[in-house]
């Protein structure tokens, strides 16, 4: 059913776009280096794959309302990952 189906199926699809060398396009969680206007995160953005792995990000042009929901995106997940952090489940 979906719940292993659809991450089962998006893995093969990016394994075959490494293998196939396609430069397909995918929604990965990836280091930011200040894309989007983030530094040291991981977070999920649309990406280029290919024989590389994750070749590129792929920049979009987010309206402010965008922009401002994904500083809250990338909150949420410095928040759980400092929760993570303090109860010494991640270094």
């Amino acid at each position: 059913t979906s719940a292993w189906y659809a991450p089962g199926a998006a893995a093969a699809a990016m394994v075959e776009s490494i293998v196939r060398d396609q430069n397909r396009l995918f929604t990965a969680s990836v280091y930011l280096e200040g894309e989007y206007e983030e530094t040291d995160i991981n977070i999920g953005v649309p990406v280029i794959i290919n024989k590389n792995g994750w070749d590129r990000i792929v920049p979009l042009q987010l309206s402010e309302a965008e922009k401002q929901l994904f500083v809250n995106s990338a909150t949420a997940v410095r928040s759980m990952n400092q929760v993570l952090k303090d109860n010494q489940i991640i270094s």
